[in-house]
């Protein structure tokens, strides 16, 4: 026994010497200026391949044999910072860049390696700087950085001004919008036009279509990482904007210098405002208005350099009045978000760093209406509180692991409807509340085998629970309550769960070309419930239950991708393949009814979509952009719907191009402009007329069996920055934009026009097409000091 112990204490010796002459260096990387930490932040070590990328909190860690090196810190946009480390022990090491802005450089700032579309084995990632999506031309002046994400190859939009995202075949329920760790369940302000994220207050967007990481789940199409800025512990800040129809303002500073800062922007629309002069008091839509308003606010104190808590929140509202005097009616709908997030970062040691989050989240849909002595309300929505903890191990060089957990606890409110007439009050029997639980656990790897081979590998196990106090009915034939099964508070009514693989592989051909592919399984358990084509405030959200499947996605891709000189171009193509299960649409004939449960009225069936995506990306240079171009598929197939057969969803396009360019003119000018040409939505028309009796009865055609026009239109934009004058604190600049630049009159719908009478036999029928925007010119006035 013995000499077996000493034999196996002497292969275990050269380890442990090996590893007693390996030490590591881990820090922080943030902008010198403001304090804020740069998320991907690059740290390479001359003479070796392999390096390593800050975390989403400026967090890195290196470990390396004992010896002399050269540490390059680098991150696009700014002066790289290069120190000489002599290794002999574990080492704290922050980096602090410099803007190259500040240096009064011109440069277009982006925050990821120029090489990462090479060198990162993750697929469908794209990171875009808030500087360049100010840049694009936006519908009346209004920053939007998800009609930016539509810009790009395999996302679309749902029509004209809408906000909702459709990512490679997916509906808007698909995927993952997350705002500094908190679920975002409406994304829209006015139905969809405004996205409801204030660039102002936006630090880093991140979007993942392909190859989604383990560390993300819940959806099937995408993850959309927004992150919101700290606050700048350097000085105080002031900035914001004039525009056509909202402004904002944002105030930022330090509570204590390097160590505690905070941030609060706003923003409001005077539509109300602008339109009131015009609505006499004497007319019968006085009273009548909207307008939309966010709030963002941030606050963060470093206790030291292992110990950091964020608090941070948004609350946003749409609010529209509808007043008629001559019917004595009165309609107010409010709508939107209340998120909160509250996180706590820990460093364990030089090689584990911790993150605890815990998010409140709250989003509520409201109509009411009056008319005389009789009242009406409505209302629907969805409460989320969820606890997460994540951890981040450097093991050694060319590993980079992650893992950790969430829980979240799920209240939803379907259609509820009230009302009282005089004194009576109604409250009929509506449809129940449902809750649930929802917990993942999840592993993941990053690992550089070699020069060549470098994969991430992730498992993730996620679990669902409908949960009571809960009523399962029985019914008859004609849908009578004959029994009922009674879950208890907390009760278990229905449990799904399952195991979802996560693997992407990159093989390198060169050091500027490689070779991707991926292959993903995810789960989601909570579905959006439409009936219109776009994301609509009053659309639905609703769990899993005993009767409603979770939705499974298998999303298989593989691409080329290769950079030209010296990283300026990046270009890829891509091909995709995705199967999804358990899709959820509207029975037909269906027919809003708040007295019933919506989950009676649902049709179950299953979706795949394929294509390709062409992306070229000029990075550098006073001319930078991209163009984009996908060829995709999207069906649908349901036994209840269209007689059992394939039909085209209705976010089906054949063919999507986009084309961005942004270019420096001068000091002064910077100019920009964007085209975008897809094919028409398909929709469903009438094909025949009947007269039955005297009433003119349609037949429809198959489902999305017509395609609408093809949607077409440029936009231009111009940002005059004039000289700085030197005795004032402040800078601004003036941002003129068109929308729609040659008027293309794009269909937002069709409908059939009835003109004379069956009866005498001059009765027509006409097709006609409803378009929205026109040419619209826009002008804003930024400030900041």
């Amino acid at each position: 026994m013995k000499i077996k112990l000493f034999l196996l204490l002497l292969i275990l010796v050269p380890f442990f010497a090996k590893a007693q002459n390996r030490f590591t260096v881990s820090g922080f990387i943030k902008d010198s200026l403001n304090g804020e930490t740069l998320i991907g932040a690059s740290i390479a070590v001359q003479e070796k391949t392999k390096g390593i990328s800050s975390n989403q909190y400026g967090f890195y860690s290196i470990t390396l044999e004992e010896g002399e090196y050269i540490f390059i810190s680098s991150y696009i946009g700014y002066q790289p910072k290069i120190l000489q480390i002599k290794l002999d022990g574990n080492k704290q090491l922050n980096f602090n860049l410099l803007p190259k802005i500040s240096l009064s450089q011109e440069v277009f700032v982006t925050s990821k390696k120029r090489d990462a579309n090479v060198k990162n084995a993750q697929m469908g990632k794209f990171t875009l700087p808030i500087e360049q999506i100010k840049s694009i031309p936006a519908f009346l002046g209004e920053v939007d950085l998800l009609k930016t994400i539509q810009l790009l190859p395999g996302i679309r939009n749902a029509g004209e001004g809408s906000a909702g995202l459709y990512v490679r075949g997916g509906g808007p329920d698909q995927n993952l919008i997350l705002l500094d760790d908190a679920p975002v369940y409406n994304t829209g302000h006015l139905f969809g036009f405004f996205s409801i994220f204030n660039s102002d207050a936006i630090k880093n967007v991140t979007l993942i279509k392909g190859g989604m990481p383990a560390q993300y789940g819940g959806r099937l199409s995408s993850v959309l990482d927004i992150s919101m800025k700290e606050g700048n512990n350097q000085k105080y800040q002031v900035e914001g904007g004039i525009g056509l129809i909202a402004s904002r303002l944002s105030i930022q500073g330090p509570i204590k210098k390097d160590k505690a800062s905070f941030i609060v922007s706003a923003r409001r629309t005077y539509i109300d405002a602008l339109t009131k002069p015009f609505i006499k008091p004497g007319s019968q839509f006085y009273g009548s208005g909207y307008y939309f308003y966010d709030l963002n606010a941030k606050v963060n104190y470093k206790f030291s350099e292992k110990d950091r808590v964020y608090l941070s929140g948004y609350f946003g509202r749409d609010v529209f009045d509808f007043a008629n005097g001559k019917q004595s009616l009165k309609v107010n709908i409010p709508w939107g978000n209340a998120t909160g997030t509250l996180r706590w970062n820990h460093v364990f040691n030089k090689k584990l760093f911790g993150n605890t989050t815990a998010v409140y989240n709250d989003y509520n849909f409201t109509f009411k209406a009056a008319q005389n002595n009789f009242e009406i309300k409505l209302a629907s929505g969805i409460r989320d509180v969820s606890i997460k903890q994540d951890f981040d191990l450097y093991p050694f060089t060319g590993h980079k692991i992650k893992f950790g957990g969430i829980f979240t606890y799920h209240k939803f409110t379907p259609s509820v409807v009230s009302g009282k007439q005089d004194s009576v009050v109604f409250n009929p029997n509506n449809a129940q509340t449902k809750f649930a639980n929802e917990a993942a656990v999840y592993l993941q790897d990053d690992w550089e085998i070699s020069d060549k081979i470098k994969i991430n590998a992730g498992l993730r196990y996620s679990w669902f629970q409908q949960i009571g106090a809960y009523k399962i009915y029985a019914t008859d034939a004609n849908g009578n309550r004959t029994d009922s099964t009674v879950f208890k508070r907390g009760e278990a009514v229905k449990t799904y769960g399952g195991l979802e693989p996560r693997l992407t592989l990159r093989y390198a051909l060169n050091d500027e070309t490689s070779l991707k592919a991926s292959v993903t399984r995810n789960l989601q358990y909570i579905h959006l419930v439409s009936n219109a084509g776009t994301t609509l405030p009053t659309d639905i959200w609703v769990p899993s239950t005993y009767k409603v499947k979770p939705q499974i996605s298998f999303l298989y891709a593989a691409g080329l991708f290769k950079n030209f000189k010296d990283n300026t171009y990046e270009t890829s193509v891509e091909v995709y393949y995705k199967q999804m299960q358990n899709q959820i649409e509207y029975q037909e004939g269906y027919t809003p009814n708040s007295l019933d449960d919506t989950e009676n009225s649902f049709a179950f069936g299953k979706g795949w979509s394929y294509g390709t995506e062409f992306f070229i990306n000029k990075a550098r240079g006073k001319l930078t952009g991209w163009v984009g171009y996908t060829l995709s598929w999207t069906w649908r197939k349901f036994a209840a719907l269209n007689f059992g057969e394939k039909y085209p969803a209705k976010y089906d396009r054949r063919h999507d191009l986009s084309v961005v360019g942004i270019y420096e003119l001068n000091k002064k000018w910077k100019l920009s402009a964007t085209f975008v040409y897809g094919s028409g939505n398909a929709t469903t028309l009438p094909q025949r007329f009947y007269i039955v009796n005297g009433i003119l009865t349609q037949e429809y055609s198959r489902i999305n069996e017509y395609r609408l026009p093809a949607y077409h239109r440029l936009d231009l934009s111009a940002i005059l920055t004039p000289k700085k004058n030197e005795k004032r604190k402040w800078k601004s600049e003036w941002v003129f934009s068109i929308y729609n630049a040659y008027s293309r009159q794009n269909p937002y719908f069709v409908y059939f026009d009835q003109n004379g009478s069956a009866l005498n036999g001059t009765l027509s029928i006409q097709a006609k097409q409803v378009s929205l925007f026109p040419i619209i010119p826009a002008v804003t006035w930024n400030f900041k000091f």
